[in-house]
């Protein structure tokens, strides 16, 4: 404090408070318009997203593009309806003031949302391509289901144990991704195995001809039986055939794969060994029998 120069502290706050007050209400009407534009662009982005979804389900486009266009809209319009607020609400504000202002902050928020900008461009990319798309069977990273939802952050993954998982689209994108019905039709096989004593090219053509039998294969591909390597205590062939993609329509036509070709070597008396094992000694097995039950058995 400067000798002889006393400051009224009280005096200095109470203008500084009625001052703010004094702004505060002189934009309180911006305010109001700055919240009558955001509930106007809340009402144009319902009405907008409507549109364009009618306007792309009248199209072929993937489900996963629609989405995409949707979001697109939707983020557009807030956007521009949000910095329409801001330039109401707050006067002398601009977009490029607004950047210029961010400066060093803009490199450290980069910095600080890595993962989320990743994880945005990668869905925009997954949308944008043509495989993957929603109802599509997928493999990746251990989890098997199917795609429910494609959003620009995450994918929504129902596995077929019916439990949800949402995986960022980073992690999708950077992956190998195993589509299990990009094709309508998938093949599938099993070992079936046959006794050694067992005349091989007989069985194999009964399981060419119990294949014939199960409805569920595919016609125009071809059924593939193979002898393949001498088994533990069976001759092993491959069986190979061709079945609708769906994991549900694989499930079923192996089973009824399996009870075929069981049924056709029954009736040709082939038969399908239990796995034997044989154990070698090095020295000859000594059985010793007890004198009490030699008596017991007497």
């Amino acid at each position: 404090m400067i000798k002889g120069v006393r400051v009224d502290y009280v005096a200095i706050l109470q203008e500084q408070v009625q001052s703010m007050w004094t702004g505060f209400i002189a934009i309180l009407p911006n305010l109001a318009i700055a919240l009558i534009v955001l509930f106007l662009t809340w009402l144009v982005a319902r009405f907008a997203v409507r549109i364009a979804n009618k306007l792309t389900s009248k199209s072929r486009m993937r489900e996963d593009l629609r989405q995409l266009v949707e979001t697109i809209v939707r983020l557009g319009i807030w956007i521009l309806g949000i910095m329409l607020a801001l330039i109401i609400a707050i006067p002398g504000f601009t977009p490029t003031g607004l950047i210029a202002g961010l400066g060093i902050g803009a490199l450290a928020i980069g910095f600080a949302f890595q993962d989320i900008f990743e994880n945005f461009l990668a869905g925009v990319l997954i949308m944008l391509r043509e495989k993957m798309r929603i109802g599509d069977l997928i493999e990746v990273e251990g989890v098997l289901g199917k795609v429910e939802k494609i959003t620009l952050r995450e994918t929504y993954v129902r596995q077929l144990s019916n439990e949800l998982t949402i995986m960022p689209n980073s992690m999708l994108f950077k992956n190998a991704v195993q589509i299990l019905t990009d094709d309508t039709v998938r093949r599938n096989e099993v070992i079936v195995g046959v006794s050694y004593d067992a005349d091989l090219e007989e069985a194999q053509r009964v399981i060419e001809e119990a294949m014939k039998t199960v409805d569920a294969i595919v016609e125009d591909r071809p059924i593939i039986v193979y002898a393949q390597e001498f088994g533990g205590s069976s001759i092993d062939f491959l069986v190979q055939w061709y079945a609708q993609s769906a994991q549900r329509d694989l499930r079923q036509t192996k089973s009824e794969a399996i009870k075929a070709i069981k049924k056709g070597l029954d009736a040709a008396g082939i038969g399908i060994p239990f796995p034997i094992q044989t154990n070698y000694f090095a020295e000859p097995l000594r059985i010793e029998h007890s004198e009490a039950k030699d008596k017991a058995a007497d």
